[in-house]
């Protein structure tokens, strides 16, 4: 039945309802309204037809979805009905001159009775056209993990939607007071997580539903490798404000990704001082197009500056992000800027006319491989790119610079880490130099999901029947998801009192080959169907990457995931003459020569 039917259906019963229920309570009450004529009753009656009706579409009563009905839309009903006989009883006083209180309470008991139970009559309906009377064996037998809101909610969206495929049989729960609790008139609570396992095998289970979707991550991990061994399929909710909101549908059910797995929880940010510091400022972000910069517009549009200037090389990422924030309802003004960082006529150009109080530098050459074969392009966009920017943010007396850099600038055997290094020496170098701004970096390692990154790899390869290449089993690393990142980049800003190197706790690092191996599982193959190859190091890789020298290491937080390396001393004119001889060098001497002054001037 169609949307415009439904309501008209509902409109007819409402009606009879509203007339229906002032005929009963007079016919209740006959010994003592035998005095009342026919025609006040009928007038009577009108006028609560049309005030149901008025208050019906104030508290949105003909545009739910009725078979997903709870304690909110019951409060909707409760709502409509008292205010509808309310009304009615001062109109019939002021008309009539007469008390009809009593009428009027009958009358409202019998129109909650009879609105409620056509709502109940319709859940029935639907449950029953579903095909949910009967138990169907056809039908995936599902365990579900979880039975608070999300979990109640997912359950009765099974129930109502064969479509689905499931048929769920047991829940757990780690909440005690659920323990043995019949769930939704259906479903039992006969453990917890630990159980998971023992239920599996008593039940048959071929599917679990994850319906916590802030479980933390090393749960989800503990119950993912148990299905994993057990050969049963993950799924999980992915939106709480979906669940919450009682939208559960089946698109929303997804399956357990390796970003779900790798992710860790959510930071919380000190809200306070950034929107202190951000709040009807100009921000820049350099390199606004990549995977980090667009995050970080992202992110920093919540703290509502006065502008974002958009600055990157490219224009069709550039397009996408403007496209993506110019539909937000917010008061902010994006301004999409082409420019080059090594090109610094262009930036001082672009400083001088919109004078940012904050930039955030993202812009920079990032894939090893890529620059072991290009690497005077590693200095001139790394080193000269950074150089430049950073010098337009003092000129024009900036409050605020972040860099972000990465692990890779630590102990760094490539030209990428090497120039991002000698970066940070700039940074910390020109921060001395400068009166007034505040030149700071920030450094972490990969993060999920960017341009670059192992896992979209290898999920391509997994996709085209593999096999899965890898450079070493030993290899491993450090993970962060983009959000992540770009939330503790602008912690670190509001933290910044210059000079830091602010190194984000990465967790723990995990083997790449356990990462292919993971990808594979959850793409529903096994190692015999989709194998792994050992292709060996390529140019400029490590096996192990770190976050901080032992020189360099404060080992106290200042703040959650935050950590504050320390300050190197090179000056910023020996930097210079090091980047003249960089520029004059023979391309394969380069990396030779940024590596050399990187040890000669290791930070202590």
């Amino acid at each position: 039945m169609g949307v415009k039917e439904r309501y008209l259906l509902f409109l007819c019963v409402d009606s009879l309802v509203a007339a229906f229920s002032v005929y009963v309570g007079y016919f209740i009450l006959t010994p003592y309204f035998y005095e009342q004529s026919l025609s006040v009753l009928m007038i009577t009656s009108i006028i609560l037809l049309v005030s149901h009706h008025l208050f019906a579409y104030v508290f949105n009563l003909y545009h739910r979805a009725w078979q997903y009905a709870s304690i909110r839309e019951f409060i909707s009903i409760l709502q409509a009905v008292s205010s509808s006989v309310l009304l009615t009883y001062i109109v019939t006083l002021f008309l009539f001159d007469v008390n009809l209180l009593r009428l009027m309470i009958i009358t409202w008991m019998m129109h909650m009775i009879l609105t409620c139970l056509s709502r109940l009559s319709w859940r029935i309906l639907m449950f029953q056209m579903n095909g949910n009377g009967k138990k169907n064996r056809a039908l995936t037998r599902t365990l579900i993990v979880g039975m608070g809101k999300a979990g109640s909610v997912l359950v009765n969206q099974i129930l109502e939607a064969p479509s689905m495929g499931m048929n769920p049989v047991v829940a757990v729960d780690d909440d005690p007071h659920k323990m043995g609790l019949e769930m939704t008139g259906r479903i039992k609570v006969e453990g917890n997580r630990h159980d998971i396992e023992r239920l599996i095998k008593k039940y048959g289970i071929k599917k679990i539903v994850i319906a916590i979707p802030s479980l933390n991550k090393k749960a989800l991990n503990e119950i993912h490798d148990m299905c994993i061994h057990e050969g049963v399929e993950v799924m999980i909710l992915p939106s709480i404000n979906g669940v919450l909101s009682g939208r559960i549908e089946v698109n929303l059910l997804k399956k357990v990704e390796v970003e779900d797995l790798l992710g860790r929880e959510p930071v919380v940010l000190d809200c306070d001082e950034i929107e202190e510091q951000v709040m009807n400022r100009t921000i820049l972000v350099s390199g606004a197009g990549g995977s980090i910069g667009s995050e970080i517009v992202r992110q920093i549009s919540k703290f509502q500056p006065s502008r974002v200037i958009l600055l990157g090389r490219g224009e069709n990422s550039i397009y996408n992000i403007l496209e993506e924030v110019s539909v937000l309802k917010n008061n902010i003004k994006y301004t999409p800027v082409i420019a080059d960082v090594q090109d610094r006529a262009r930036v001082f150009e672009v400083f001088d006319r919109y004078r940012p109080d904050i930039i955030y530098h993202a812009a920079a050459h990032k894939h090893v491989p890529m620059m072991e074969h290009n690497p005077k392009e590693a200095v001139k966009n790394n080193i000269v790119g950074t150089k430049n920017i950073a010098e337009a943010a003092c000129h024009y007396k900036a409050k605020k610079f972040v860099m972000i850099s990465t692990d890779k600038a630590v102990n760094p055997p490539n030209i990428m880490g090497g120039t991002k290094r000698v970066a940070e020496m700039i940074i910390q170098a020109l921060n001395r130099k400068c009166s007034g701004t505040t030149l700071t970096a920030v450094r972490f390692g990969n993060v999920l999901g960017s341009r670059g990154s192992v896992i979209p790899k290898f999920r391509k390869q997994i996709e085209t029947g593999g096999p899965v290449t890898v450079t070493d089993p030993r290899m491993t690393r450090y993970f962060m998801t983009i959000p992540e990142a770009s939330r503790l980049v602008i912690q670190s800003g509001a933290l910044s009192e210059g000079g830091e190197i602010f190194v984000l706790d990465m967790g723990q690092p995990v083997k790449i080959v356990d990462l292919a191996k993971n990808m594979i599982r959850l793409s529903g193959f096994t190692e015999d169907e989709i194998g792994i190859d050992f292709i060996g190091l390529r140019p400029g890789e490590k096996l192990y990457e770190e976050l901080l020298d032992e020189s360099e290491i404060h080992p106290e937080q200042v703040f959650d995931k935050i950590y504050r390396g320390k300050v190197s001393e090179s000056s910023l004119a020996q930097i210079e003459e090091k980047i003249t001889e960089f520029l004059a060098a023979d391309n394969k001497e380069v990396k030779h020569e940024v590596l050399e002054f990187i040890g000669q001037n290791h930070a202590t």
